[in-house]
């Protein structure tokens, strides 16, 4: 009887590593990976729930078994009796502790999931916008060019011309003014 209850407590601690396992790999793995391993943990949590279930139903079975004798019981009897309900009790509290264990890890990889899909959003955010100021700074240098070019290609009025250089206005490089014509 006590290698049975032994048998469901070994079969529950082993699957609730495994779901612990898998929920503590799921945020390293591709998306598509991702949702498989969800629906396997959330089978496994099922089937923990059976097991607990099947657990306590053979414990009922066992009570009855044990209380259901004709009521000449022996001390010994009574006293294997108490013995086995507190090895009940005992088990019924780790498979307890276990399984709140697992639901525990869930919500933490669930809510280490929304995160990263988070991060993920404000990284694309991110970039999106470092591509478009990456297009305008290059229409701008496009523009200034073609303004230098006409400057440099006009006929000089035999005025005297101060040689110019553009200065930078920050560290883009791009000019701040242009020199007017005299």
């Amino acid at each position: 009887m006590s290698s049975d209850f032994e048998g469901y407590e070994q079969d529950f601690a082993v699957l609730t590593a495994e779901i612990t396992n898998k929920i503590a790999r799921v945020p390293r793995l591709p998306p598509d990976e991702k949702k498989q391993v969800v629906a396997n943990v959330e089978k496994q949590l099922e089937e923990a729930k059976e097991l607990k279930r099947s657990r306590i139903a053979y414990s009922d079975e066992v009570r009855n078994e044990l209380l259901g004798d004709d009521g000449n019981s022996s001390e010994n009897q009574r006293a294997h009796l108490l013995d086995n309900t507190e090895r009940l009790e005992r088990s019924s509290r780790r498979l307890e502790a276990g399984y709140q264990i697992a639901v525990e890890t869930e919500q933490i990889g669930q809510e280490m999931l929304e995160n990263l899909s988070h991060d993920r959003e404000k990284i694309q955010r991110a970039r999106e916008r470092l591509r478009e100021t990456d297009a305008n700074l290059g229409k701008s240098s496009r523009v200034l060019t073609g303004m230098l070019r006409r400057i440099s290609s006009r006929p000089s009025s035999g005025l005297h011309t101060v040689p110019w250089e553009p200065s930078p206005c920050c560290t883009c490089g791009v000019p701040a003014h242009l020199p007017t014509r005299p």
